[in-house]
């Protein structure tokens, strides 16, 4: 194995490897590997190499030094592979391995084009990068003044930038020639509703009009001088009740973050009436069907009240995103957050859209209602706009 040898101290140490797959093993059985993929990556300011051995039905990973990866690819070529394919820039090396262990290595043009990515786990990329001290994020404790993310409060620096990459995705659907107005509905201590104001008014320069709404008057005090304190002009805060507030006649996004029980579905009657493009809301306890959901075919699981109590809550969220379409959006129902965070995690994510079979939609609906035997609070709410009863 002379030859291999060679090729493997010019291309390993070199640091020229940008791929290598070994294949055709000498046995087939349920316990060996079809191939073993190799790539490079740094771990620990160190090079080192990767093989990734394929079963049939599961990946196994090993991470090697040069010292170590050396022999081993050397001894797989040698005892378990007959091919090895090995990409660099400069050129492909096939090696071929015959049944009496006779080596060849043919050398071809290059199939690659760009040199390998070395870092073990990708950084992921934040609306918020971590690094850059962000005004607000400093004021409420979640990243220090050199921009680094305090330990503590890095799962609300994630959320925060899930919120907005959730925000991201809906921008095509928000009116670009006049200012914006946006609701938030029980904002508390108000972290997301910063973020949204950042993100939208100084990242992505839309005119901004934004009111968060709490009932607790020391939370809406803090966050109005924090408002000001960061001279978010557009942005001011409210004490007051979902279903009194009345400071406008139509909103361009309504949010609606861990509003109790039907608390949740007077916010989204308040944002179909102002005619909202946008609507996000996370519904926190939900304890409106939970009472009312009866079906013997479902017996088994209402029977458990643990059971009942999950079931009840998903489905009052599929009663309101198929209710959300019905009067003119286009619904999605995404997580959140991680469920090992929280159990609250599904965002519903409405937007203005046209062109949907309401007639079907409301049969959908009719079926699905009447198959629990439930009397929605939203659908009550939103009576006048909705299609009239099916005759039975």
């Amino acid at each position: 194995m002379q030859n291999m040898n060679e090729l493997l101290n010019a291309v390993l140490p070199e640091g020229k490897l940008i791929t290598a797959t070994l294949s055709q093993p000498r046995r087939k059985d349920d316990e060996t590997y079809s191939k073993v993929a190799v790539k490079p990556l740094m771990l620990k300011n160190e090079l080192h190499y990767q093989l990734a051995y394929h079963y049939e039905k599961k990946v196994t990973h090993e991470n090697l030094t040069l010292e170590q990866a050396l022999p081993r690819i050397s001894l797989l070529l040698e005892q378990e592979m007959r091919q090895g394919l090995f990409c660099t820039l400069e050129a492909d090396y096939q090696v071929l391995v015959s049944k009496k262990g006779k080596l060849g290595i043919l050398k071809k043009a290059p199939t690659k084009k760009q040199v390998a990515n070395l870092a073990h786990n990708r950084k992921k990329t934040y609306v918020l990068e971590e690094g850059e001290a962000v005004p607000f994020l400093v004021e409420l404790g979640v990243m220090n003044d050199k921009g680094r993310v305090l330990a503590a409060k890095y799962d609300k620096f994630r959320q925060i930038n899930r919120f907005l990459e959730m925000v991201r995705d809906i921008l095509p659907a928000l009116p670009k020639d006049r200012k914006l107005t946006i609701v938030d509905f029980g904002c508390g201590k108000s972290y997301l509703t910063f973020a949204l104001y950042h993100y939208l008014a100084v990242q992505e320069k839309f005119e901004l009009n934004v009111v968060g709404l709490d009932l607790k008057a020391d939370v809406i005090e803090h966050c109005e001088s924090l408002a000001r304190t960061l001279n978010y002009d557009g942005l001011h805060f409210r004490i007051g009740d979902i279903a009194d507030y009345d400071e406008f006649e139509a909103v361009d996004m309504v949010i609606t973050l861990h509003a109790c029980d039907t608390a949740t579905d007077a916010a989204l009657e308040k944002a179909v009436r102002w005619g909202a493009s946008a609507i996000l809301s996370v519904p926190c306890c939900q304890h409106e069907l939970f009472s009312q959901v009866q079906n013997d075919l479902l017996e088994p699981l209402l029977s458990h009240g643990i059971l009942k109590e999950r079931f009840s809550a998903l489905a009052t969220d599929a009663i309101r995103a198929k209710l959300l379409d019905i009067v003119g959006y286009k619904t999605q129902l995404l997580e959140f957050i991680d469920m090992e965070h929280t159990p609250k995690n599904i965002l519903i994510r409405a937007v203005k859209s046209d062109g949907q079979d309401t007639a079907a939609l409301w049969r959908e609906y009719e079926a699905f209602r009447a198959f629990l035997g439930a009397s929605p609070y939203l659908e009550k709410a939103l009576s006048d706009r909705l299609p009239a009863p099916s005759k039975v």
